[in-house]
């Protein structure tokens, strides 16, 4: 993808330690995704002014991919909702490192009204198509 800096720090949250990436991994330039995504969440919310919220429950992993990246290891991933592309898929194979264990700062969690808000979002979207 042309215009992209493929030389920013890659992030990956993960329940589990790893020290390698499978191809079709998920990683994004936003640390702080990557941290709610170590969460394992089912549900996540960027708000216009980029404050993230989710609906995980466990401690994480935060990792960094620890070799270089260029446009043939990773793709944005295809879901509707990537359009400032977030979230990329790897190609092959990569190293991570640990950087930090995470924990859920309670401002990052979820209300259960706006979960049941979302996830009415949700269904009126899929009823649209």
């Amino acid at each position: 993808m042309e215009n992209w800096d493929y030389r920013r720090t890659w992030y990956h949250g993960s329940q589990q330690e790893i020290t390698t990436l499978r191809i079709g991994s998920s990683i994004t330039q936003e640390k702080a995704i990557a941290c709610a995504f170590s969460h394992r969440p089912s549900l996540i919310s960027i708000s216009d002014a980029g404050s993230i919220k989710h609906d995980g429950v466990v401690p994480g992993y935060l990792y960094v991919v620890s070799e270089e990246i260029d446009e043939h290891d990773v793709e944005p991933h295809p879901h509707p909702s990537n359009v400032t592309r977030w979230e990329w898929l790897t190609k092959r194979e990569l190293h991570v490192r640990l950087v930090e264990h995470t924990y859920i700062p309670p401002e990052e969690q979820l209300t259960e009204d706006e979960i049941i808000s979302l996830r009415r979002k949700q269904r009126e979207r899929s009823e649209q198509r």
